[in-house]
């Protein structure tokens, strides 16, 4: 790990780069942690792989000599001049840098076919970026394996009674496993923050897209306040009588004095269609 941390420190000063914590700069300088997230995403020579956050391009280089391709989208322009030197000197051919915001990122443009993403993502940007890539029904990722906040993917692999907006949209679009955590030591600049790998296993979409904003507006509506009770929230937020509230909670069998963060997924669906007609 020290040669890691070395190297880190060598090419920050050759190349100017100073890590900023309010651009979630923290890089990881443990190799075996690089290998345990190219194995938890099950690359194939086949895959193609967008990489958000690539760093100093450590694990870039990994996910290539596997994937069939690799697009690597760095936000920072000195990290992007950094990593188009290295791998302009490399002569790789699997490997593509794009200097963009992953948030205003086309996975159209560059991935006409399947893909998985692997990302040691900047902590700011987590739910966004999850509620972006997840809820994409054109171009949508077969798998993501992510590198967070600890304390973010244990709320995102919640069960009843602590579920969360985050763990229900998340759970919505995709099995979640917390395949490791990961000790702020094994990063340079260290973080704050305990760290864990997830991995996001897509499903088939449940609804449409007209459905599914309607879903959420009543996921939401639930979790608007979080210390009233489901009913209340919902008939403040959907404007929807007091009695039907009632009647569909009954109808889902759920408890009428349960709270948002009782409910699993399927009890949302079953009040999802249960309230549908009253939402339209």
């Amino acid at each position: 790990m020290e040669d890691l941390r070395v190297r880190t420190r060598d090419i920050c000063k050759l190349f100017d780069i100073n890590p900023e914590r309010s651009k979630g700069q923290n890089f990881l300088v443990n190799e075996k942690i690089y290998d345990d997230i190219v194995s938890y995403a099950e690359l194939t020579d086949a895959d193609d792989v967008l990489e958000v956050g690539p760093g100093l391009g450590f694990l870039t280089t990994k996910l290539a000599k596997i994937a069939k391709r690799v697009v690597a989208v760095e936000l920072d322009n000195k990290l992007f001049t950094f990593l188009e030197s290295a791998i302009q000197a490399s002569s790789n051919q699997k490997i593509e840098i794009v200097n963009q915001d992953i948030l205003r990122f086309n996975p159209q443009k560059y991935f006409p076919e399947d893909y998985k993403i692997v990302a040691n993502l900047p902590y700011n940007i987590t739910s966004i970026f999850l509620r972006l890539f997840l809820s994409l029904y054109d171009s949508s990722p077969s798998l993501i394996v992510l590198m967070l906040q600890e304390e973010v993917v244990h709320r995102m692999a919640a069960a009843p009674p602590k579920m969360s907006l985050l763990a229900v949209s998340v759970q919505h679009y995709a099995e979640v496993e917390i395949m490791r955590t990961v000790k702020a030591g094994n990063f340079w600049p260290a973080p704050e923050v305990g760290s864990a790998v997830v991995r996001l296993t897509l499903k088939p979409k449940k609804f449409n897209k007209q459905d599914d904003k309607l879903f959420f507006k009543l996921v939401k509506a639930g979790f608007s306040a979080k210390r009233k009770m489901l009913k209340n929230n919902l008939a403040g937020g959907l404007q929807i009588n007091p009695e039907e509230i009632l009647f569909s909670l009954s109808k889902s069998d759920i408890s009428t004095t349960a709270r948002a963060e009782d409910l699993s997924l399927e009890n949302w669906y079953k009040l999802f269609a249960a309230l549908y007609q009253f939402m339209l």
